[in-house]
């Protein structure tokens, strides 16, 4: 009897560490991530427990990684044991984290995988890692940025980025893989990759061979605000889990966001969206210090409003705990828990994400970061790293180029009747390289200066924009290929898209602006025709604006997510015929409008178009179904 009303003693006292999300999100789980530098501090329970309560109150946490080194400081034995009891006690999931930096300070200075001091001290690391965890995450920084006399050496003819994959690929196998299995072999190794994805393989991230090593990959979807050093498009943090689910299928565990640049309030909760509208399993907030940031009012946007669907009057309501009492919102977590909130509504009614695919061949360069240009201007993106060839219509970037097989590739699908669509910057590159053989085109050195547009027939003629923008002039032969949006430059003009037939298929070309967020400033009516051409064989497309995303999913769903500091009337254009669409988040059924297609002197132009006119509040979303 004493013992049973023992167990019953402990499993109360159990219970009242549980917070008022004891019951979690339904579509997804959530992480937080401990330095090394707060894991130290953890064999202090009675301050952990203070954290925890006010942490745990305002989001509902399911696992926390605890990380054993960082910048050299590593975490010793009994505090690792006093951490994943306290989490593994109160029913949270407990995984283990490496950053292999010497000091992050510096410049973020890695290991010398040249330096066999190093290379051991990088193997006790993994070694004392794996005796704690069943599963631990490579943080960031396992790559080598190092140009010492050793790898200089080392390197000999080799180029840096040759040299750096094959030494990373080493050190992963013998370094930190094999002496990690040999300790626990139930321990698995992720690999956590960065956002900065076209740049990898200079610092030695290898995306072809390192994905079949680990046991999973991890991604980091933190985007910052765009005047940032990294200047990273928001669309990002969907387009990066698409593509690194591409490498590794069904084995990318997870999203990882930072509060960096994460304000206003809207910018952070944006981050948190996109990662888990790309359908992350997981997400992992960066890191245990940062979610005790307290709240700041003046993060709120001037913008904001009640209808929006980050609201900061809404998140900042107390809280309703199990035990009927309420608890005033305090920390950055709680941003992210009503962020959470929000998404968790309408996730579950989400199927698959779908996209135009656009093959990057491995360690490619070339259009940095375009695909999220484009993912910005309502085309959905869909990153591969092989060829797609069962495809309607595949988008090819400069990158694309390093395939020495992709001319062969692009007429197999042409005659095939399906489609392509290449960047200028493709073609320039691969002029000469036996792309003349589908179009004769000449993407020259010159440029045009445009801020006027004809987007082609029933396109009509584009309103002149605020500014100029810069473009490559491209030359065609007349009557073998044809523009279909145009710019124009006083009574001179040039092309933006422009189609040729090859086989029973089509070929298109569009022109990349010099400055790629130039895109944005395009009229709508031009928009609008990119997205028909370019994005017409998904079941949903978009008309509107730039800066208004759209996400696309395989059971008749959608997302339309805007980035606008204003509201936004926008148009969802379905390619199917519908009654109505849903509302997913208030089952607000909106009739579908049918537009017929035009006739003259009985000749037939266009099809049929089903669509719904929509407003989307400012750093907002909606999601629909039909």
């Amino acid at each position: 009897m004493k013992s049973l009303k023992s167990s019953v003693i402990f499993f109360l006292l159990i219970l009242l560490g549980i917070s008022a999300y004891s019951q979690g999100y339904k579509n997804f789980k959530v992480a937080v991530y401990c330095r090394a530098y707060e894991v130290e501090k953890m064999n202090d329970l009675e301050s952990l427990t203070a954290l925890w309560d006010e942490l745990s109150k305002q989001a509902h946490v399911d696992k926390i990684y605890l990380e054993t080194h960082r910048d050299l400081l590593i975490v010793e034995e009994e505090t690792l044991k006093t951490a994943i009891k306290f989490f593994k006690d109160r029913g949270v999931e407990v995984g283990g984290g490496i950053t292999y930096t010497i000091d992050e300070s510096n410049n973020f200075q890695t290991f010398c995988y040249s330096n066999p001091e190093d290379r051991k001290k990088v193997q006790e690391i993994a070694e004392h890692t794996a005796k704690f965890f069943d599963e631990f995450i490579l943080d960031d920084f396992f790559f080598t940025s190092c140009k010492c006399d050793l790898c200089i050496d080392a390197k000999g003819d080799k180029s840096w980025t040759d040299y750096r994959l094959e030494l990373m690929q080493e050190a992963a196998i013998n370094l930190v893989i094999k002496p990690a299995k040999a300790v626990n072999p139930n321990t698995e190794v992720v690999i956590k990759y960065p956002n900065w994805y076209e740049h990898f393989q200079g610092l030695g991230f290898n995306l072809e061979e390192e994905p079949a090593i680990f046991d999973g990959l991890y991604t980091g979807t933190e985007t910052r605000n765009r005047s940032g050093n990294q200047h990273l498009q928001q669309y990002l943090s969907y387009n990066i889990i698409r593509y690194f689910e591409n490498l590794k299928p069904g084995e990318n565990r997870g999203g990882w966001v930072d509060t960096g640049g994460g304000t206003p309030y809207d910018r952070y909760a944006e981050q948190l969206w996109l990662t888990l509208f790309a359908k992350a399993p997981e997400i992992t907030l960066f890191d245990i210090r940062q979610m005790q940031g307290n709240l700041n009012p003046r993060g709120k946007a001037p913008w904001n409003a009640p209808e929006n669907s980050f609201d900061f009057d809404e998140m900042m309501k107390p809280v309703k705990l199990e035990d009927g009492s309420e608890f005033t919102p305090t920390k950055m977590i709680r941003a992210a828990g009503y962020s959470f909130e929000v998404i968790d509504k309408v996730l579950g009614e989400l199927g698959n994400p779908i996209g135009i695919k656009s093959y990057k061949p491995y360690h490619s360069v070339g259009e940095d970061f375009l695909q999220n240009y484009i993912g910005m201007i309502g085309i959905p993106m869909d990153m591969v790293p092989e060829f797609p060839e069962d495809e309607e219509m595949v988008f090819l970037t400069e990158t694309a180029s390093f395939d020495p097989q992709i001319v062969d590739k692009i007429r197999k699908q042409l005659r095939r009747g399906k489609q392509v669509v290449v960047t200028s910057g493709f073609y320039k590159a691969m002029q000469d390289k036996g792309i003349e053989d589908i179009v004769e085109l000449r993407v020259t050195d010159r440029k045009a200066s445009v801020k006027e547009f004809s987007a082609g027939f029933r396109g009509g003629r584009g309103a002149p924009m605020e500014k100029e923008i810069i473009i490559p002039q491209i030359h065609y032969l007349t009557n073998d290929s044809w523009e279909v949006v145009s710019a124009l430059d006083d009574t001179n003009g040039w092309p933006i898209l422009h189609r040729a037939d090859y086989s029973t298929g089509q070929f298109m070309v569009l022109t990349i602006p010099d400055n790629f967020v130039d895109l944005y400033i395009l009229p709508e009516n031009v928009l609008n025709r990119l997205r028909q051409n370019i994005a017409g064989s998904l079941p949903i497309s978009l008309e509107g604006p730039s800066e208004v995303s759209l996400m696309v999913y395989d059971n008749n769903s959608c997302v339309v997510e805007s980035f606008l500091d204003e509201e936004v009337a926008v148009r969802v254009m379905l390619k199917e015929e519908a009654k109505e669409i849903t509302n997913i988040e208030t089952g607000e059924k909106i009739p579908v409008t049918v537009r017929k297609a035009s006739e003259f002197r009985g000749r037939k132009f266009g099809n049929d178009a089903f669509f719904v006119d929509v407003k989307i509040k400012p750093h907002s979303f909606k999601a629909f179904k039909f």
